[in-house]
């Protein structure tokens, strides 16, 4: 199972920008996708970007246009940059990459969260 940890998450006004890093203890070329995460007191945890292997990308329609992922593979690092940001972005953020070799399953192994807080 890869460990992740997360950095980079801070206080920023609204307008803001930040970049999240996640570093995991193994190739992430290996993962079949790896993701963002976030969850905001009270609320559930949502899927805020991910990345295949294969280079696909998707985003959640709230940060469309705002933020992106990407990963440096030679880094095992995992990528976050979040511009133009919200009161509504701030939450737990939370990296994650899929158990399984083979592909994308869902079966999710965690960081352990870097909080981001967005003042308007």
């Amino acid at each position: 199972q890869v460990h992740l940890v997360e950095s980079g998450g801070g206080s920023v006004q609204s307008g803001g920008s930040l970049r999240l890093s996640c570093v995991a203890s193994g190739h992430i070329s290996r993962r079949p996708c790896m993701a963002w995460f976030r969850q905001a007191p009270g609320k559930e945890r949502e899927e805020v970007a991910r990345i295949y292997r294969s280079g696909i990308i998707s985003y959640a329609d709230s940060v469309k246009g705002r933020f992106t992922i990407s990963r440096d593979n030679a880094k095992n690092t995992l990528y976050l940059q979040m511009n133009s940001l919200k009161p509504e972005d701030t939450a737990m953020y939370y990296c994650a990459a899929d158990k399984y070799d083979d592909y994308c399953s869902d079966s999710w192994s965690w960081g352990q969260g870097t909080q981001v807080t967005v003042s308007s």
